[in-house]
């Protein structure tokens, strides 16, 4: 089946690699807890002709996939006879999560251009996964996967409310028609609380209106320098320092000596 370009469908025909996908899926589990995380439900984000589909369906007993693509979505249970897939065609993003009424992991081959809207869902969701493992742009999973030095505001929230393993890198050359970059598995632990608060991420993204400027330079709008000063010297940031050089946790001290 033609690939349809506006929806950015790029088929990973990787045997070996799709299955690794739905391994990391299933997470790290003990032997006494196999059976039970083997039981679990996987809500597979965009299946396209199924060839993710097939793996999830070797280790999961159920899947439940949500496919934009009407056609696709049309013929996918035709290619599973006997299997237990469940095919709901829809915008992944317009999708009720809090419709499952169970425990869930979530696998997918996702759209480069919507990675950040898809992933944010999954995060901020009340009924959260037990585990998400999706195969997204490299470059995008190195951002996600950033430490202090390279943080972005992308990597502050994705960290701040579930903890990230970069996965295996994906060359193009595995997809069919080949992107133009390359893939990666990047694998998400949602945390049952937040590390920082809303507030304090909210101080990050005005920091980070300007990326390169200091973080003097760009909080100055909203407080004095010589609060800011202060406040950097406290929580033993150099004042020359960037919002990419702040670690998560800085920015919930940051606020809080502010807010004094």
């Amino acid at each position: 089946m033609k690939n349809n370009k506006s929806l950015g469908q790029h088929w990973l025909k990787d045997r070996a690699i799709l299955d690794e996908i739905a391994e990391l899926a299933l997470g790290n589990v003990s032997d006494d807890a196999l059976e039970a995380a083997e039981n679990r439900l996987c809500l597979e984000i965009g299946p396209g002709l199924g060839t993710l589909t097939s793996s999830l369906l070797r280790i999961f007993p159920r899947v439940l996939a949500v496919e934009f693509d009407e056609n696709l979505a049309k013929n996918l249970p035709k290619s599973f006879p006997g299997k237990d897939l469940t095919v709901i065609n829809e915008d992944f993003l317009k999708f009720d999560l809090n419709s499952i009424k169970e425990p869930y992991v979530v696998a997918g081959n996702i759209p480069y251009y919507i990675t950040s809207p898809i992933i944010m869902k999954l995060l901020e969701t009340e009924n959260k996964a037990d585990n998400i493992v999706l195969l997204i742009q490299k470059e995008v999973a190195e951002r996600i996967a950033a430490g202090p030095g390279k943080h972005t505001f992308l990597s502050l929230s994705v960290q701040n409310l579930a903890e990230v393993t970069p996965g295996p890198v994906v060359k193009r050359v595995f997809f069919t028609p080949p992107p133009k970059v390359d893939s990666q598995v990047i694998i998400l632990h949602p945390r049952k609380t937040p590390i920082i608060s809303n507030e304090a991420l909210n101080l990050a993204k005005k920091a980070f209106s300007a990326p390169r400027k200091k973080l003097i330079k760009n909080l100055s709008i909203f407080y004095s320098v010589d609060e800011l000063k202060t406040a950097i010297q406290k929580v033993d940031l150099d004042p020359n320092s960037r919002p990419a050089d702040t670690a998560l946790e800085t920015w919930q001290k940051l606020y809080e000596i502010l807010q004094k």
